[in-house]
């Protein structure tokens, strides 16, 4: 089963935007002091390590909120790109905050206080990519739908 190659781009430029955004949430988040003493309990070893990860993970959250919103658009109930959008980036921060936050608060001392501090670390970063793969998707469809109009159009002046 083939896609059209359009998706592929469209996936491709969503993943880009969404990624950097995150990217740059998390740089933003990870220069408070909650973050650093997060990652002193999480014994992450340095501020570079989340700066690195967050670049690769927010890609690859990107990519998945990006190919799911475009192949299961008329699936999720909403008519918001964005709003669809961030639900799908939701639901990765719950299959994140499963696989990844609890098993790395266990190891800490207080888990519960530090998997709390982790969603609330993590939540904004999700919000983010949401809002901004929705926004330019909406911004894309916009974009795609008045070429379609304008070319339809030559063809009847024609």
């Amino acid at each position: 089963m083939t896609q059209p190659t359009g998706i592929w781009k469209k996936t491709i430029e969503l993943t880009l935007a969404g990624g950097l955004a995150f990217w740059v949430t998390t740089i933003a988040i990870s220069l408070l002091s909650i973050s650093a003493e997060y990652r002193i309990a999480e014994s992450i070893s340095n501020i570079q390590t989340v700066w690195v990860g967050g670049l690769i993970i927010g890609m690859i959250i990107g990519c998945l909120v990006s190919y799911f919103l475009l192949r299961f658009s008329n699936k999720i109930p909403t008519k918001n790109p964005i709003l669809k959008s961030v639900v799908l980036s939701f639901i990765a921060l719950i299959i994140v905050l499963i696989l990844i936050e609890v098993p790395s608060s266990l190891r800490t001392s207080d888990p519960l206080y530090w998997f709390l501090i982790g969603v609330i670390l993590n939540v904004p970063r999700f919000l983010v990519i949401g809002i901004v793969i929705g926004y330019l998707c909406k911004r894309l469809d916009k974009e795609s739908n008045l070429t379609l109009v304008a070319s339809n159009s030559t063809k009847v002046d024609s």
